[in-house]
């Protein structure tokens, strides 16, 4: 009989986010897959679970992937947990799910607390389309073609950073994407949670004179194309023509649709009277 791999969201930083699912699923697996096992093993003291566990991170991750997946097609269940939050998103547990989909193995999910979503939720700005962009690379070419291939991307752009790499890359989002409001966010769930809502002009000035701390979220503002679409005198004209339906006048239908199209008001004054 083949067993199943079971995807355990926990929590981000504070314990009192537990599921009771999680819990009853942390004590019935045979074994867990960890990113880090010394951080996994605190959560579990926590619950007063003993399992055994398998270092499961970057790294390592197709040796022991294959060993994982063979452990589950003989039969036992494994949950795969992440250092915090849904495993599987912008980490090496992605691998693993892929692997158990291609032969076939059942996947399941314990949903839990997920840091972008929930710094999204707060940023205050348009959360109906986003990218999830996870981490930018280390390497400066590659960090640049990741930025400039977002120059013009109009939904709401998430990143996750690291403090010790944060002024470096809210100056290169300034750099390529000009200055825009942005939502920092940090040590969600925890004692210092704090949300920075601000723009990447300020928050160059802010945190180069202050140093940020503790684990980031970073919501972006999407591009605004502020440049008014083109249209013909005939356009304006007709566009004028259904406002003076709608009861307008000649010269304040002029006026509205001049505003709006950039076409000068005496133009479309002068094609309506000669329609």
């Amino acid at each position: 009989m083949v067993g199943k791999l079971i995807v355990v969201g926990t929590p981000i930083g504070n314990l009192g986010d537990m599921s009771d699912r999680m819990k009853e699923t942390l004590s019935m697996v045979d074994f867990i897959a960890a990113e880090d096992t010394r951080v996994t093993v605190k959560l579990l003291n926590h619950l007063d679970i003993k399992k055994p566990m398998i270092s499961y991170f970057e790294h390592n991750k197709n040796q022991k992937g294959e060993y994982i997946c063979n452990r589950i097609m003989g039969g036992e269940t494994c949950a795969l947990v992440s250092d915090a939050g849904m495993p599987a998103i912008s980490d090496p547990g992605q691998e693993l799910v892929s692997q158990c989909a291609e032969r076939g193995i059942e996947v399941t999910v314990i949903p839990g607390p997920c840091a972008f979503v929930s710094a999204l939720a707060v940023s205050g700005l348009n959360s109906g389309r986003f990218t999830f962009e996870g981490f930018l690379s280390v390497t400066k070419k590659n960090r640049f073609t990741h930025l400039n291939s977002l120059k013009h991307e109009e939904r709401t752009i998430i990143f996750y950073e690291a403090p010790h790499k944060f002024l470096r890359t809210i100056k290169d989002l300034f750099e390529v994407l000009g200055d825009r409001k942005i939502a920092i966010v940090r040590e969600l769930t925890k004692v210092h949670e704090e949300v920075v809502r601000t723009t990447l002009k300020e928050a160059i000035e802010k945190y180069t004179k202050s140093p940020i701390k503790g684990e980031i979220v970073l919501i972006i503002e999407g591009y605004k194309n502020n440049k008014k679409e083109q249209y013909t005198l005939n356009e304006a004209v007709c566009i004028a023509s259904g406002l003076i339906e709608k009861g307008y006048t000649i010269l304040e239908a002029s006026k509205i649709v001049a505003k709006d199209t950039g076409i000068r008001k005496s133009d479309i004054y002068k094609g309506l009277t000669e329609i």
